[in-house]
């Protein structure tokens, strides 16, 4: 019985054989897992916002009309705020469950069976993941040991193998260093297209080149609501685009994938960046502090960030072990098991207070 269903059941060979990518989980899930009470736990492993959304989110969430109704399949008014937000023209902004979404959807449009894309690990680890459910090739082209790109061999790559898409993060994730714009402009000189994803853009200090896109018809920026605006539960992201590419897009997006609630909790948003931005400079706070703590503990070693977050090298421990030791006491962070970062963990920015827990427990270890 098990061969004759095996023989009408054909799914992909590739996918059979690929590693499934390792998310991070529910305060819950978390909880559960460590036998601990879900309100004493600190989670600084995803990069949230712990200061939450905008109140005027929660205003407008309680008081959600028509959910028997499919949403604007445009998300027309959401995209008239982000224009007045980005100062870029709506007709060049798309909007997706979270930029993940937006990533498949520009692979969707760009790669045919065997096209390639460059790849600069350690990175965002869907653009790799991603790629081979679209038939697409990757090729790592990996950063330096200060997590810099290493442009000379991106060029090479790019054309040796005549790569579609270049995918980049500035700041990067999980490193939070920038891309100089001296950087992008040379990258941008490659007869091939360039996806920035600037997650992060918020808590930088270097401004945005979200207006380079009407320069450069190779360039598309993805941005993202969940960080800064925290709205990471909602799945709300976009992408500006080149007007050129507007019309493919619009042939391939699911017509409802932003859903109501994420679309009105994004405008809600947008109309209280002051509010959110405050939030922005309170986590960014934090960061600073934790780079200074960090510096003084002699096993971690912090890398500069311009993001929510810290990358750190461990020293005369596992990171898998500190890992396992914060979670113990409560506290949740980012370990990855790959290559380059094996010795690592990444802190997300808390509130004072996480922040305060966090450094008292690292100073016992």
């Amino acid at each position: 019985m098990a061969e004759q269903l095996q023989s009408k059941v054909r799914i992909r060979e590739d996918v059979k054989s690929m590693s499934a990518y390792t998310p991070t989980t529910s305060l819950d899930v978390f909880a559960k897992r460590l036998g601990l009470d879900v309100n004493t736990l600190i989670k600084l492993d995803a990069n949230e916002n712990p200061f939450g959304p905008s109140p005027m989110v929660q205003a407008a969430l309680s008081n959600l009309q028509n959910m028997n109704v499919y949403p604007d399949p445009e998300s027309n008014a959401l995209r008239d705020l982000l224009a007045d937000y980005t100062g870029v023209s709506r007709e060049q902004i798309l909007c997706g469950a979270g930029a993940d979404e937006l990533i498949e959807i520009i692979l969707q449009l760009f790669v045919e069976p065997n096209d390639t894309i460059i790849n600069t690990p350690p990175t965002f680890a869907m653009y790799g993941f991603d790629a081979p459910l679209y038939y697409g090739n990757v090729v790592d082209v990996y950063r330096d040991d200060k997590f810099d790109l290493d442009v000379p061999a991106i060029e090479e790559a790019m054309l040796e193998h005549d790569a579609k898409l270049v995918f980049l993060c500035s700041p990067n994730n999980p490193s939070g260093n920038v891309i100089s714009h001296e950087t992008m402009k040379r990258l941008l000189d490659l007869p091939t297209t360039i996806v920035l994803d600037e997650a992060y853009i918020e808590f930088a200090e270097g401004e945005s080149i979200v207006s380079w896109v009407n320069d450069y018809p190779n360039l598309i920026v993805l941005r993202t609501m969940s960080k800064w605006a925290g709205l990471a539960g909602l799945r709300i992201g976009y992408g500006i685009f080149p007007l050129d590419l507007m019309p493919h897009l619009w042939k391939i997006k699911q017509p409802y994938n932003v859903n109501l609630a994420a679309d009105i909790a994004a405008q809600a948003s947008l109309q209280d960046t002051p509010y959110l931005l405050t939030l922005v400079d309170k986590m960014v706070e934090q960061r600073k502090r934790m780079e200074t703590a960090f510096a003084e503990l002699p096993f971690l070693s912090p890398y500069p960030s311009e993001s929510n977050f810290i990358l750190n090298k461990v020293i005369g421990m596992g990171a898998d072990d500190l890992r396992d030791r914060l979670a113990q006491a409560g506290i949740i962070v980012r370990y990855y098991n790959k290559p380059r970062l094996h010795d690592h963990i990444r802190v997300s920015a808390g509130t004072p207070e996480q922040v305060d827990t966090l450094l008292d427990v690292l100073k016992t270890f």
